[in-house]
């Protein structure tokens, strides 16, 4: 089962990728979290990723599209993944249905988790990050024991340039103007399925397992 998750920045599908792949025993593939590590390891591809993700744009294709096959042609992901953060464009929509093609795959739900910008803003502008260990919190829905430290590690939390309001806009603008679009794509390819990410995260868990059957 191969899954695509779409939503703006911030809806609320990172977390419920993380559910489903859980659920169906197959990997989370984010291309933020391969960014970040490669930002952590300080590789060439991560630095060139940061300078676009620092102002809250997105990053190239050519960037995107060769970490992505790479990952999914590995062997943990040949019963399926989800894919989160990718396709963000048409062009990149096609090249991934370009080379899954080739291989005789196709995608077989694209899930759109649809929440209002104004929500979004103030979700992320909650969110604080662990940089050493990689843990998230939030401040309202997610709290540390401590405040502004880390639960696993006791390093100070931070708020990530990516999640500060101004950022934040920033991305929501790229987004309507670039990824929107993919659920039209995805409506015509018959594949698309949307969610009220409004709802308790175990609500629009619930609902995503009803269309991707039990």
């Amino acid at each position: 089962m191969k899954i695509i998750m779409l939503g703006a920045p911030g809806a609320g599908k990172g977390t419920q990728a993380k559910m489903i792949a859980e659920k169906y025993g197959i990997p989370h593939v984010s291309t933020g979290d391969i960014f970040r590590a490669n930002i952590k390891n300080g590789t060439e591809l991560g630095m060139e990723a940061k300078k676009y993700m620092d102002q809250g744009l997105l990053v190239p294709d050519e960037l995107t599209v060769k970490i992505l096959l790479d990952r999914v042609a590995q062997e943990d992901c040949r019963n399926g993944y989800v894919l989160d953060g990718f396709p963000r464009t048409i062009p990149q929509a096609e090249v991934l249905d370009k080379a899954l093609a080739e291989l005789g795959e196709e995608i077989d739900f694209a899930v759109n988790v649809d929440v209002p910008d104004e929500n979004i803003v103030k979700r992320m502008s909650g969110r604080r990050a662990c940089l050493s260990c990689g843990a998230t919190y939030h401040i309202e829905h997610i709290p540390p024991r401590q405040e502004g430290v880390c639960d696993n590690c006791s390093q100070s939390l931070v708020l990530r340039d990516d999640d500060k309001p101004e950022t934040v806009q920033n991305r929501l603008k790229v987004y309507h103007e670039q990824t929107q679009p993919l659920i039209d794509y995805y409506k015509k390819a018959g594949v698309l399925a949307e969610v009220d990410g409004t709802q308790d995260l175990e609500m629009v868990f619930q609902d995503i397992v009803k269309i991707l059957g039990a």
